[in-house]
């Protein structure tokens, strides 16, 4: 595993004819009627699905021993809401709300207040699923923890003071480190920031630290992982293009400019190229790459970025558990894990049946 990804050696695209005399089974489900295709990643799903509830709740008995949504039991109920989503099957419902529980009790007092690794996600989450349940109470419950501020303001109050009038409008730093990625960084705090209501001149603050990061990117069409860094190795969510698409995506929505959409197109070809990582995850692994194409699929419309989505998925489809058990690919320090392991890859397999309903879990709105 000397290097971080495998070769690219799928077709850029191809039209679907299930005729087609394909040299290998990944090319066949290439060129596959999407329906189809999605009817096999929905069984892929689906089984995968049991697996994780049987290692991350059935064994342990019902505990919430790592109650996060990035390793632990919030992201089997997140898996678990995906899955009713898709099937409206109540029973993954009532079992997602039951995990939640045990999470809200495991949380208490816990002083992460992040939605990924704290609290905060266990209070949405279960408030979402409350709402779906139609429990008015435990709506209540959920949302008590919440409470309006101007913590958007605060934030880009500290990104000015760090920032102290250099080229970039607002900077951050995560442990010693300025860093660019989506999952501690300029590309998830720009993120967020565009989902808030701010003023003219906090927009204009967003633009200027996203043309920033433009500006100094790497000549590959990648980003670094963090302020003056030359380490173009990177292609991860949390680190790299993947993360930085996205953002610019929605950039492109949020402020009506073509320029970063195509500079999110641009960060798509680095993932095309260079994103068949050797891990099956959403953080860093494949799963979480597709998002990139689902994500400019649902912006243009364009079916060579649904193809390319597809091309990510049917990889792990067809690959991904031979590889792993030959030691090839990294099925992750928390296999059946949201955001590291297996539970991801289920996680993009049902968001690749309705792909107009797709989003990054927990990144996008």
């Amino acid at each position: 595993m000397a290097d971080r990804f495998f070769p690219n050696e799928m077709p850029a695209f191809v039209e679907e004819n299930e005729g087609v005399l394909a040299p290998s089974p990944l090319h066949s489900l290439l060129y596959l009627p999407y329906p189809k295709t999605a009817d096999k990643l929905l069984r892929a799903a689906l089984d995968l699905k049991e697996k994780v509830v049987k290692e991350t709740w059935v064994r342990l008995r019902g505990r919430a021993k790592d109650f996060t949504l990035y390793t632990g039991a919030l992201g089997t109920a997140f898996l678990l809401f995906k899955a009713y989503q898709v099937t409206n099957n109540r029973g993954d419902l009532s079992l997602c709300s039951e995990i939640i529980r045990a999470c809200d009790v495991a949380s208490q007092g816990d002083p992460h207040v992040t939605f990924i690794c704290g609290r905060a996600g266990v209070c949405a989450l279960g408030a979402v699923v409350a709402k779906h349940a139609g429990d008015e109470a435990l709506l209540n419950h959920y949302l008590s923890s919440f409470r309006g501020g101007a913590l958007a303001k605060e934030i880009i109050t500290d990104g000015k003071r760090l920032s102290n009038r250099g080229r970039c409008p607002l900077m951050y730093e995560w442990h010693g480190k300025k860093y660019w990625g989506a999952a501690h960084g300029l590309a998830g705090i720009m993120h967020v920031l565009m989902d808030m209501d701010l003023k003219p001149d906090e927009k204009e603050d967003i633009k200027g630290t996203l043309q920033y990061m433009i500006r100094n990117r790497f000549p590959s069409g990648n980003y670094p992982s963090s302020e003056g860094s030359n380490n173009d190795r990177l292609v991860h969510w949390c680190h790299g293009a993947p993360g930085v698409s996205l953002t610019l995506t929605k950039a492109s929505q949020v402020f009506q400019e073509e320029q970063f959409l195509q500079v999110a197109v641009e960060a798509a070809e680095v993932v095309w190229n260079r994103g068949l990582l050797k891990r099956v995850g959403i953080c860093h692994g494949i799963s979480g790459n597709a998002y990139v194409f689902l994500s400019l699929y649902r912006l243009t419309g364009k079916v060579e970025y649904l193809y390319r989505a597809k091309a990510f998925a049917c990889f792990l489809l067809d690959k991904a558990n031979k590889l792993i058990a030959d030691g090839l690919m990294h099925g992750g320090d928390r296999p059946y894990s949201l955001f590291e392991g297996q539970a991801g890859m289920a996680h993009l397999f049902l968001d690749m049946v309705r792909p107009s309903e797709s989003r990054f879990p927990a990144y996008e709105l």
